[in-house]
């Protein structure tokens, strides 16, 4: 059974940092492309990156590239989002996903709120 347990959100004010974890289990971590999504409030689900199962090939949405950077640790079966120059548009709910453009097994997801 695929498990993905993300972490790390928060509130943080306009400007601020946070990374994100996924714990993977389940599946073969390691040879399979990951991704984060995330869904905004009367939004629909929106990819935010994506990366490759050796962590080589990267992928980011427009509105958050260059402020954001998707990382994984096979060893340890996780997959990371750190979260630089944080806007109040990035508030949403954001899950890790298998596949490299999201797909319909997801975590149950941690909030990051950005507000002053």
């Amino acid at each position: 059974e695929v498990q993905l347990a993300e972490s790390g959100g928060g509130l943080v004010q306009p400007g601020g940092t946070l990374r994100l974890s996924c714990a993977a289990s389940g599946f073969p971590f390691s040879i399979n492309a990951m991704s984060w999504v995330r869904q905004a409030p009367g939004e629909g689900l929106e990819l935010v990156a994506g990366i490759s199962n050796s962590g080589t090939t990267t992928l980011y949405a427009d509105s958050v590239k260059g402020r954001f950077t998707i990382s994984r640790n096979n060893a340890k079966n996780t997959l990371y989002l750190q979260l630089n120059s944080l806007k109040t548009e990035d508030t949403a709910m954001y899950f890790c996903s298998m596949g490299l453009y999201g797909s319909d097994d997801k975590g149950q997801g941690t909030q990051v709120t950005v507000s002053s």
